[in-house]
């Protein structure tokens, strides 16, 4: 595929940092976006919004539609997949961006942060995919897109945030058991993840200010995702991608305009042995 004109993405956590890249990108193919995410208001030390994405969908020409959804409540994901798939006759590409961090160590994890990080990064990653499946079934070329790492069950990704690891890595194992339960119907599930940091809220909050300054424009996820929404679905499926390698792919050898500060050292990411 050259372009993502016409198709229809479901989007979580769409209301800032990768999320909101994925969006605009895809926007400017023309294509439909339902930004799904929790900010409807604006929030005193967090920018975006569902309302400003959307304005900026429109603004690159795609069409759209903003949800209101806490990802955690499955009667939410399903009233609000059906609304999206009516609204625009279908939905084509899922993208489970939506992700809670907390990089605390065993003894300084609280239930209530253990809870938010299963139910945002696991749970939602299940049963948004299980909303959409229906309406992935019927498309053309259809993506599910997790925004979670290649799985390695090395210790040194697990000491110091366990909680954290073994949530995202849950997702990890969405991509692993539904790309292989889905093959055969067509529907490519993968994972996309970074090479270095990028440069999102998520950093600001749980990382020093120099590791944001080592980090890339969340605009690097967004044209890998956008390569891999165009890859065919039944041959491309099953991957845990690496956005520098998926546009090395694309024939992309420049990748000082994603820096924060091009020239700088960059910042390798988590999880990347």
């Amino acid at each position: 595929m050259s372009t993502l004109r016409g198709k229809t993405l479901f989007i979580t956590g769409a209301s800032r940092g990768i999320g909101r890249a994925i969006a605009l990108r895809c926007a400017r193919d023309g294509a439909n976006v339902v930004i799904a995410a929790k900010s409807a208001a604006p929030h005193p030390k967090l920018p975006g919004t569902i309302h400003t994405v959307a304005a900026g969908v429109l603004a690159a020409g795609g069409q759209t539609l903003a949800i209101q959804l806490d990802v955690r409540d499955d009667a939410a994901i399903t009233t609000a997949v059906q609304q999206a798939a009516a609204h625009f006759g279908g939905i084509d590409i899922l993208v489970n961006n939506a992700s809670a961090i907390q990089l605390t160590n065993t003894l300084e994890t609280p239930a209530k942060r253990f809870d938010l990080m299963f139910g945002v990064n696991v749970r939602a990653t299940f049963l948004c995919s299980q909303a959409c499946l229906p309406f992935l079934a019927k498309a053309v070329n259809p993506h599910i897109l997790n925004l979670a790492p290649p799985l390695s069950m090395k210790a040194e990704w697990f000491q110091g945030h366990v909680a954290y690891t073994m949530a995202k890595y849950g997702m990890s194992m969405c991509t692993l058991g539904m790309s292989g339960e889905f093959r055969a119907k067509g529907i490519a599930v993968n994972s996309l993840w970074p090479q270095t940091t990028i440069a999102t809220a998520a950093i600001a909050v749980n990382f020093p200010a120099e590791v944001m300054k080592a980090s890339r424009k969340p605009d690097i996820m967004a044209d890998a995702a956008h390569a891999i929404f165009r890859r065919d679905s039944r041959s491309a499926t099953g991957n845990f991608y690496i956005d520098e390698a998926v546009l090395r792919e694309e024939g992309i050898t420049d990748f000082e305009h994603y820096a924060v500060n091009p020239g700088s050292s960059l910042q390798r990411d988590l999880f990347l042995d």
